[in-house]
């Protein structure tokens, strides 16, 4: 697998999370500390987050780094 594939599954993941957190773009970005937009754009693999910002979203949806990373 490419990177860029692990950067997909990253985006979907991030954006299960927040629908199984029952959070909006909006209310999940403000909560991490970044913008909806760039929340959006990791969401559908336009932006690649860095690695503060994986732990960013995961602190704010309460889940450890890992399970975001979690792909199967």
């Amino acid at each position: 697998m490419d990177i860029d594939s692990y950067y997909v599954k990253l985006g979907k993941n991030i954006k299960k999370q927040r629908e199984l957190a029952a959070f909006t773009q909006e209310a999940l970005a403000e909560k991490s500390g970044i913008s909806q937009d760039y929340l959006g754009k990791i969401e559908v693999n336009i932006n690649k987050p860095g690695l503060k910002t994986v732990f960013k979203l995961a602190l704010a949806l309460g889940i450890s780094p890992k399970d975001l990373f979690d792909f199967e």
